[in-house]
């Protein structure tokens, strides 16, 4: 009996000993984790990435930004990920960044280790898409760092118009200076403020010689299953309309085609210095069409079916191609009771390309861009859109697109 005591004292004070030292190899282990994981929240923070978050479980480790730093939304994406790589990845599993836009995941990459592969890990080792799969589920209720919310930024928009209507002038100009104050007053949304001050003004009608306000909105930015990317805004618009517009945006499964969908329900509003003239007739507007990404040239092809603001429906071709800080692309469309027409549309990206921000002070720069159309056929009737949030641009749509954010990993 003495032999079989001591035999069971050995066997527990082995068992003792095999706990000892699996705990004592497993918490460092994981305060390692947890310190390679806040030194890197905490070097973006410090780079001015907002909404930082992170977590890590046994399937990946998940990072959350959204860049508010560099103008250049795939420039800011690179330096995220430079950020993440010289930190360290974690050791057999995946590594995914999800970036946000006000709070609302748009795109995700995802870097998969291979087994034995020694490389360094660079940019082409990235797999970029909509999908982000159940990572946000993961990760969303951790603590933020550096909130975007109540944040402010005074953002000046050049808007430059012009015409060519008189005979013995080659065109009429329009130049405004618009500072605009954009605020995200909670996750998704984002109220516009913008005021229009004129500096030259040639054949545009003595309404444009008066400061006038500009885009008055309140946007909500939501994202759906399946992949669906919404946005609600309501307010005072451009082209002199007030209302309501809702759009949204679906990727297929191959990424290269998507489809957008935009209803307007609008009404007539014009302003006389800082009194507003409205009518409460109100129309509906709308937009649908497919889009084919042609990612070897970044160059987007789009066809939709629209209605405009005089009612007129038609359909409208686009050719689209972006560059790191342009896109220029050529448009072609016909309508009832209206001539075929097109021209060409460029968008240009503007300095200062970072902004700094201290604290909650009101940050001020230029616009992330300025750009303008060209109406070859001198139309000024029909074919009359609005854009709802002061923004809304072509570059700034293409600036989450997976394939061309790749492009940039590869170049930056």
């Amino acid at each position: 009996m003495k032999n079989k005591s001591s035999s069971k004292g050995v066997l527990y004070r082995c068992l003792l000993y095999c706990i000892a030292i699996l705990l004592l190899v497993m918490i460092p282990l994981r305060s390692f984790s947890q310190s390679t994981g806040e030194l890197t929240t905490d070097s973006l923070v410090k780079m001015g990435f907002e909404n930082v978050r992170w977590t890590d479980t046994p399937e990946e480790r998940v990072y959350v930004v959204e860049n508010s730093a560099y103008k250049i939304q795939a420039l800011g994406i690179k330096k995220a990920v430079d950020i993440i790589q010289s930190m360290g990845l974690p050791e057999g599993r995946p590594c995914k960044l999800i970036v946000t836009n006000y709070n609302v995941p748009q795109v995700s990459l995802t870097y998969q280790p291979l087994t034995g592969d020694t490389t360094v890990v660079s940019g082409e080792d990235w797999k970029v898409s909509y999908n982000i799969g159940d990572s946000w589920d993961k990760v969303k209720k951790e603590k933020k760092k550096n909130s975007s919310l109540f944040k402010v930024d005074i953002l000046v928009y050049p808007q430059l118009s012009y015409k060519n209507l008189v005979i013995t002038q080659i065109y009429q100009v329009l130049f405004d200076l618009s500072p605009a104050v954009e605020v995200s007053l909670w996750p998704g949304s984002k109220f516009t403020g913008q005021i229009k001050i004129p500096i030259y003004n040639d054949g545009y009608g003595s309404l444009e010689d008066k400061i006038h306000p500009g885009h008055l909105t309140l946007s909500q930015r939501f994202r759906l299953p399946y992949n669906i990317y919404g946005k609600v805004a309501v307010g005072y618009f451009n082209a002199d309309r007030w209302g309501a517009d809702l759009s949204f945006f679906h990727p297929f499964k191959d990424e290269r085609f998507s489809m957008d969908v935009r209803i307007g329900y609008v009404g007539v509003g014009y302003w006389n210095g800082f009194h507003l003239h409205y009518d409460d007739k109100m129309k509906i507007t709308w937009s649908v069409g497919g889009n084919f990404y042609w990612s070897k040239y970044n160059t987007q092809f789009s066809v939709k079916g629209e209605k405009y603001l005089l009612g007129e429906k038609g359909i409208k071709f686009e050719m689209i191609r972006h560059f790191r800080y342009a896109s220029i692309g050529f448009y072609a469309m016909k309508a009832e009771h209206a001539n075929s027409n097109g021209g060409f549309r460029f968008q240009i990206a503007l300095p200062f390309y970072k902004m700094k921000r201290k604290g909650y002070w009101p940050r001020i720069n230029f616009s992330r861009n300025m750009g303008t159309i060209y109406n070859a056929g001198n139309e000024q009737r029909y074919y009359k859109e609005f854009k709802a949030e002061a923004s809304d641009n072509i570059m700034e749509k293409n600036s989450f697109n997976p394939y061309f954010i790749k492009s940039e990993l590869l170049n930056f």
